[in-house]
């Protein structure tokens, strides 16, 4: 699939599916040293890049995403599905499997 992706702007999720950028790890350690990886851990945050329109509710009309472009979302641990482009990896999401917006 990431042959045809040029771009990770090509990507609009449909219906209330969310593309997210997860966080990336560290490197490497405060003293220097890189960690390999195989060993750097996932981490369970990351920022929203596009956001579908939403889903129409039971009275017909259009009940939008609860996140937009540019929130930090928690993620869960699991599920979603990978998508690589560029050598960058992004998560696409059901809006309801999001655990929480991240405000600063």
């Amino acid at each position: 699939m990431s042959s045809y992706l040029k771009s990770i702007t090509a990507v609009k999720p449909l219906f209330d599916r969310v593309l997210i950028q997860r966080a990336k790890a560290a490197t490497q350690t405060s003293s220097g040293i890189y960690i390999p990886e195989k060993n750097q851990e996932k981490l369970g945050y990351g920022t929203v890049i596009a956001s579908g329109p939403g889903l129409v509710g039971e009275d017909g009309k259009l009940v939008p995403t609860s996140v937009s472009a540019g929130d930090k979302v928690l993620l869960p641990s699991f599920g979603g599905s990978p998508v690589k482009v560029g050598g960058e990896e992004y998560i696409i999401l059901s809006d309801r499997e999001i655990l929480a917006k991240i405000t600063e």
